[in-house]
Parts: structure tokens; C-alpha cells; sequence
């Protein structure tokens, strides 16, 4: 089995070096390959793209600033991995947890891994954004009948093959809540393990807005309108 770590990047001049040697200094239980995206970045973030240097990394550029969804797309269509998790250059989330969303497909307990982040006072960005989170996340339950822990989690662990399959539109944050209501419309219902978290501030370089939760709940309410697929991933 190989793993495609995906990692879409956007202005990260100060945390890329950070996040790829974070990344790339976990012991998996299995071959690895990174897949960075750099989505039109303004600051010194390909400079420093630039003088990495691991044969498990690959860096693909769009010219233009696109959105995650859209930095996504480019990374799975660029995957050679059989399986593939999404992990963000901002430092929020830890890939030393990775493995632990690799162990329910390794022995055969899941298909689909998410990372459950527990929100406490040193890893909450605010109360609204706790809230927003939350509020998405049971919107998602109440339309699909299912029971999940965090929606907007970035840590989404799947078969590359499912995901192309699913034919994600949103090219923004909006991709998160597409992605699950996608899956949930299948009846594919996430495996969850808990995962540590560390919410940054927007004098940090915090991107995620309350329109992305308004829009997320339009996409929730999209995807559930729409006809089951006759057949399901596996």
C-alpha cells in the first residue's frame, strides 16, 4: 500500500519548511509520497518549495491562487498513491497522527478515516469558530441520519480511486462539506479516531470565514436533495 499525503499550500512562507520536514519525519507504517500543491502563492513560499529536497516530494504549482478544493483536485489528479490523506501547511494539525488513521485500514476495520479534533482552550481559533464547526458538523448528521464527530476536519483518509470517484466541484473550503455529504449520500459513514489540534489566529494567517460555514450548509443541503447513486464505493 502507498500513501498520498496531499498538502495544498497558499502564502506559507514562514511554516512550508516547518511542515514538510513535520511531515516527512513520521515513521509510517507504509510507502509514502507528498504531494504538494503550491496554489499561486505570493510570498517566498515556492522559494522555499524550492530548495527541498526529498525523493518522496513532488511539487506542482498553479500560477493563479484557485482555492483548496481546487489545489486538491490538482494533487489527486497527480497521486500515485492507493490511498491518500489531506494535510494543510499551516501546522494546526500533527502527521505524527497520521498513522493512527492508517490503522483501521490496515487491518480492515475501515475504509474511510477521519481525524476527530477535540476542541479545548488551547486548541480552539474562538467560540464561533468551536460553534460554526459544530453547527455544520449536526447539520451533516440531521440531513443524512449519521452520527459523525467533525466535518470540516482536514484529516480525510480514503482510497484516491473513491475519491475521483465522488467528482468534487467547490473550489474552496466548500470541498470539505462536499466531500462528506458525498460520502454520506452514499451511505459510506467515516471511521473516526481522535486526533490532536492546534487552531491558529487570523494574525497568524487564519483563512476560513463564516461564509465558508454558510456555504458549507448550502452544499449539505445540495447534496442531500440529489439521488443516491445506483452503485457505492467500496
Amino acid at each position: 500500500m502507498k500513501l498520498s499525503i496531499l498538502m495544498p499550500v497558499y502564502n506559507e512562507e514562514e511554516r512550508i519548511a516547518d511542515a514538510l520536514k513535520q511531515a516527512l519525519a513520521v515513521d509510517y507504517p507504509c510507502e509514502i509520497e507528498l504531494v504538494v500543491v503550491d496554489d499561486g502563492s505570493r510570498d517566498g513560499t515556492a522559494e522555499v518549495l524550492g530548495r527541498a529536497d526529498d525523493q518522496r516530494l513532488r511539487v506542482i504549482t498553479h500560477q493563479r491562487n484557485a482555492g483548496k478544493g481546487a489545489a486538491i483536485k490538482t494533487a489527486v489528479d497527480n497521486a500515485e498513491g492507493e490511498y491518500m490523506v489531506i494535510l494543510d501547511a499551516d501546522l494546526e494539525y500533527d502527521p505524527q497522527d497520521i498513522p493512527k488513521l492508517l490503522d483501521p485500514v490496515l487491518d480492515g476495520r475501515a475504509t474511510v478515516v477521519y481525524g476527530n479534533r477535540t476542541f479545548g482552550s488551547h486548541s480552539a481559533y474562538s467560540f464561533w469558530y468551536v460553534m460554526g464547526n459544530r453547527g455544520v458538523t449536526m447539520a451533516a448528521n440531521v440531513l443524512f441520519n449519521s452520527y459523525i464527530g467533525d466535518l470540516e476536519t482536514c484529516f480525510k483518509l480514503m482510497p484516491v480511486a473513491l475519491y475521483r470517484s465522488l467528482d468534487i466541484r467547490s473550489r474552496g473550503f466548500g470541498m470539505e462539506a462536499e466531500v462528506t455529504g458525498k460520502l454520506l449520500r452514499r451511505r459510506i459513514r467515516p471511521y473516526e479516531v481522535p486526533i490532536s489540534y492546534r487552531a491558529r489566529g487570523r494574525e497568524e494567517g487564519k483563512k476560513i470565514t463564516w461564509k465558508d460555514g454558510v456555504e458549507a450548509l448550502w452544499i449539505l443541503g445540495r447534496e442531500r436533495t440529489r439521488r443516491r447513486p445506483t452503485t457505492t464505493a467500496r
